[in-house]
């Protein structure tokens, strides 16, 4: 069977639920899922905040689109998730008790409303550059969420833009909010990609296993230089004084962040950790009756299906 599961993926094949895979295989691909599933409903908050304050009803439309499009990812990811043989509420338990993690941006504040759109811009980008390459993951239930996932974050990321060039071409006080956003968000984006690869413990073997399909720095350097153009038609700084195109290397050379600070925030100790989870936490919580009521209805319907066929 190991023979098999390694000729597959030595193929460029997928692989499907029912067939036999390495039980790290499979603990890996549920800690990865489980972590960007856990993300999309997390980050859901730092801009739902602002749905009932954002400036327009076409502005609050949007907004709320967004957001929702957010809770369908998370959905499509529990799916998969669910396909290795764990549930939803299993994972969300171990969110909530802090044997899971969410990503790391999610644990900073959004006092401004440019944050709404710098995290369309920025956050979104560094999502997309993540996520492209997943529709190639080696497992197929995951390949096939991320197809949508990453055509609407696509969407996000351009409305993102598109209010940030809306703020910059307004008055003084919208363009000095915008570059105090980007300020703030600049770096805890770019460790969205992770450590840096030789600190990294996951990256070799779920390359190996074609789970991921290019390193964190990789993904780092590409959004980076995807990035830089952008800014520059915003009229934004990015605030790193290292960052300079190098001809030599085809690339722009850049500030690492700090490592120090990635670590504390994964840790739970990151700006808005605690009121993230607290809010999940609270929301779960609300919402227990919903799943009891559907649990019972399903167990009524399925007794009522057994009683017509025992008639």
């Amino acid at each position: 069977m190991q023979e098999q599961f390694e000729a597959t993926l030595a193929r460029g094949d997928r692989i499907e639920p029912r067939d036999w895979m390495p039980d790290d295989y499979r603990a890996t691909l549920v800690r990865q899922i489980a972590q960007h599933a856990h993300s999309e409903i997390i980050g859901m908050q730092p801009e739902g905040a602002w749905i009932s304050r954002a400036p327009s009803l076409r502005r609050k439309a949007t907004l709320l689109a967004k957001v929702q499009d957010e809770a369908g990812h998370g959905l499509y990811l529990y799916s998969a998730a669910e396909t290795l043989g764990t549930s939803r509420g299993e994972l969300t338990e171990k969110l909530l008790a802090g044997r899971q993690k969410y990503s790391s941006i999610f644990a900073y504040p959004t006092p401004s409303y440019a944050d709404v759109g710098t995290i369309g811009w920025l956050v979104d980008g560094a999502a997309i550059c993540n996520q492209v390459p997943l529709c190639r993951t080696s497992y197929g239930p995951y390949g096939r969420a991320m197809i949508r996932v990453c055509k609407e974050e696509s969407f996000h990321q351009r409305q993102g833009f598109e209010l940030l060039m809306t703020m910059m071409q307004g008055t003084d006080e919208q363009r000095a909010m915008v570059q105090e956003s980007v300020d703030r968000f600049w770096w805890p984006a770019l460790m969205m990609f992770g450590p840096p690869d030789a600190d990294s413990p996951n990256t070799a073997r779920s390359m190996a296993w074609g789970i991921k399909r290019d390193t964190n720095d990789d993904l780092r350097q590409k959004f980076v230089d995807m990035t830089v153009p952008q800014a520059e038609r915003l009229g934004v700084r990015l605030p790193d004084d290292g960052l300079v195109w190098n001809e030599a290397r085809g690339h722009h050379d850049f500030t690492p962040p700090d490592w120090d600070e990635l670590a504390a925030v994964v840790r739970g100790d990151g700006p808005c950790s605690a009121e993230r989870l607290a809010h999940r936490r609270r929301a779960h919580e609300d919402g227990a009756w919903v799943r009891e009521a559907a649990l019972a209805f399903a167990a009524r319907a399925e007794a009522d299906r057994a009683g017509e066929g025992a008639r």
